[in-house]
Protein backbone atom coordinates (compact mmCIF):
# COMPACT_ATOMS: atom_id res chain seq x y z
CA UNK A 1 0.00 0.00 0.00
CA UNK A 2 1.66 3.02 -1.19
CA UNK A 3 1.52 6.16 1.43
CA UNK A 4 -0.56 8.90 -0.13
CA UNK A 5 1.40 12.51 0.96
CA UNK A 6 -2.21 14.45 1.63
CA UNK A 7 -3.39 11.44 3.73
CA UNK A 8 -3.22 13.03 7.30
CA UNK A 9 -3.81 9.85 9.06
CA UNK A 10 -0.61 8.53 8.00
CA UNK A 11 1.80 10.72 7.71
CA UNK A 12 4.61 9.48 10.10
CA UNK A 13 8.54 9.93 8.53
CA UNK A 14 10.12 9.44 11.82
CA UNK A 15 11.30 5.71 12.03
CA UNK A 16 13.94 3.83 14.91
CA UNK A 17 17.41 3.72 13.62
CA UNK A 18 16.93 6.09 10.41
CA UNK A 19 18.00 9.59 10.19
CA UNK A 20 15.61 11.99 11.64
CA UNK A 21 13.52 14.01 8.89
CA UNK A 22 13.50 17.60 8.21
CA UNK A 23 11.16 19.28 10.98
CA UNK A 24 9.14 22.29 9.70
CA UNK A 25 8.89 24.95 11.86
CA UNK A 26 8.99 28.85 12.45
CA UNK A 27 10.19 30.99 15.09
CA UNK A 28 8.57 32.41 17.94
CA UNK A 29 10.85 34.92 19.00
CA UNK A 30 13.82 36.41 16.33
CA UNK A 31 15.56 33.52 16.04
CA UNK A 32 17.27 31.61 13.37
CA UNK A 33 15.61 28.46 12.22
CA UNK A 34 17.81 25.34 12.80
CA UNK A 35 18.01 22.82 10.56
CA UNK A 36 17.72 19.19 12.26
CA UNK A 37 21.73 18.61 10.97
CA UNK A 38 22.36 21.49 12.53
CA UNK A 39 22.53 19.41 15.93
CA UNK A 40 23.97 16.65 14.64
CA UNK A 41 27.41 16.08 17.14
CA UNK A 42 25.45 16.05 20.15
CA UNK A 43 22.67 14.05 20.70
CA UNK A 44 18.91 15.77 20.29
CA UNK A 45 16.72 16.14 22.50
CA UNK A 46 13.21 16.98 21.07
CA UNK A 47 10.10 18.00 22.87
CA UNK A 48 7.04 18.05 21.39
CA UNK A 49 4.75 20.27 23.27
CA UNK A 50 1.89 22.83 23.74
CA UNK A 51 1.23 25.27 26.02
CA UNK A 52 -2.44 24.13 26.32
CA UNK A 53 -1.23 20.58 27.59
CA UNK A 54 -1.04 20.38 31.93
CA UNK A 55 1.26 17.53 31.50
CA UNK A 56 3.90 19.82 29.16
CA UNK A 57 3.47 22.31 31.63
CA UNK A 58 3.91 20.95 34.70
CA UNK A 59 5.98 17.74 33.77
CA UNK A 60 7.12 18.13 30.30
CA UNK A 61 8.97 21.01 30.11
CA UNK A 62 10.54 21.26 33.77
CA UNK A 63 12.07 17.47 32.52
CA UNK A 64 13.52 19.21 29.64
CA UNK A 65 14.99 22.12 31.62
CA UNK A 66 16.73 19.50 34.02
CA UNK A 67 18.13 17.55 31.07
CA UNK A 68 19.90 20.87 30.16
CA UNK A 69 20.68 21.62 33.78
CA UNK A 70 22.43 18.03 34.48
CA UNK A 71 23.70 17.60 31.38
CA UNK A 72 25.12 21.20 30.38
CA UNK A 73 26.66 21.18 26.53
CA UNK A 74 26.78 17.68 26.13
CA UNK A 75 23.03 17.68 24.66
CA UNK A 76 21.20 19.88 22.80
CA UNK A 77 17.38 19.95 23.70
CA UNK A 78 14.93 21.95 21.60
CA UNK A 79 10.96 22.39 21.99
CA UNK A 80 8.46 22.52 19.40
CA UNK A 81 5.58 24.32 19.92
CA UNK A 82 2.53 22.08 18.09
CA UNK A 83 -1.17 23.06 18.54
CA UNK A 84 -3.36 20.41 16.92
CA UNK A 85 -6.29 21.85 18.25
CA UNK A 86 -5.62 25.07 16.04
CA UNK A 87 -5.45 27.64 18.67
CA UNK A 88 -2.95 30.19 17.76
CA UNK A 89 -0.41 31.72 20.47
CA UNK A 90 0.97 35.07 20.94
CA UNK A 91 4.81 35.80 21.64
CA UNK A 92 3.60 38.01 24.39
CA UNK A 93 2.15 34.35 25.89
CA UNK A 94 5.32 32.37 24.66
CA UNK A 95 7.43 35.12 26.42
CA UNK A 96 5.67 34.69 29.54
CA UNK A 97 5.61 31.10 29.63
CA UNK A 98 9.37 31.18 29.11
CA UNK A 99 9.61 33.28 31.89
CA UNK A 100 7.64 31.79 34.13
CA UNK A 101 8.10 28.07 33.35
CA UNK A 102 12.51 29.27 33.29
CA UNK A 103 12.42 27.31 29.54
CA UNK A 104 15.95 26.91 28.84
CA UNK A 105 15.73 25.74 25.46
CA UNK A 106 15.38 27.24 21.93
CA UNK A 107 11.48 26.96 21.23
CA UNK A 108 9.53 26.82 17.90
CA UNK A 109 6.16 27.01 16.18
CA UNK A 110 5.34 23.68 14.32
CA UNK A 111 4.29 24.74 11.15
CA UNK A 112 0.77 24.73 10.23
CA UNK A 113 -0.35 24.25 14.11
CA UNK A 114 0.78 20.55 13.48
CA UNK A 115 2.93 19.81 10.36
CA UNK A 116 5.59 17.75 12.27
CA UNK A 117 3.54 17.05 14.71
CA UNK A 118 2.07 14.51 12.65
CA UNK A 119 5.37 14.14 10.33
CA UNK A 120 7.18 12.97 13.92
CA UNK A 121 4.20 10.49 14.70
CA UNK A 122 3.62 12.20 18.15
CA UNK A 123 0.78 10.32 19.76
CA UNK A 124 -0.02 14.17 21.45
CA UNK A 125 1.24 16.21 24.16
CA UNK A 126 4.27 15.90 25.17
CA UNK A 127 6.00 13.79 22.52
CA UNK A 128 9.70 13.09 22.75
CA UNK A 129 11.79 12.11 19.60
CA UNK A 130 15.73 11.37 21.40
CA UNK A 131 18.10 11.69 18.44
CA UNK A 132 21.77 10.09 18.50
CA UNK A 133 24.74 13.21 17.57
CA UNK A 134 25.05 11.26 14.61
CA UNK A 135 21.20 12.43 13.53
CA UNK A 136 19.50 8.72 13.74
CA UNK A 137 16.38 8.59 16.07
CA UNK A 138 16.89 6.46 18.87
CA UNK A 139 13.43 6.60 20.54
CA UNK A 140 10.28 8.13 20.01
CA UNK A 141 7.80 8.31 23.07
CA UNK A 142 4.41 10.01 24.60
CA UNK A 143 3.87 11.09 27.92
CA UNK A 144 5.17 13.17 30.94
CA UNK A 145 4.66 10.04 33.41
CA UNK A 146 7.97 10.34 35.78
CA UNK A 147 7.69 6.23 36.37
CA UNK A 148 7.23 5.37 32.69
CA UNK A 149 7.89 7.98 29.55
CA UNK A 150 10.63 9.94 31.84
CA UNK A 151 12.11 7.32 33.85
CA UNK A 152 12.45 5.90 30.01
CA UNK A 153 13.95 8.96 28.56
CA UNK A 154 16.66 9.13 31.56
CA UNK A 155 17.91 5.78 30.61
CA UNK A 156 17.87 6.28 26.95
CA UNK A 157 19.77 9.71 27.27
CA UNK A 158 22.10 7.99 29.56
CA UNK A 159 23.08 5.53 26.94
CA UNK A 160 23.78 8.15 24.29
CA UNK A 161 25.71 9.90 26.82
CA UNK A 162 28.46 7.33 27.61
CA UNK A 163 31.71 8.09 26.78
Amino acid sequence: MMLQENNRLNLNRVELGQLLPPWSIEPIFDSDLPTVEHYHGKPLLILIFSLGCPGCLGRAIPYANRVIYENGDKINVVGIHTNFEGVDFSEDHFAKAKMDLHIRFLMFRDKNFDTTFLHYGAGGTPHWILVDKNGIVDYSIFGSDPNNALLRLDLKIGELLLP
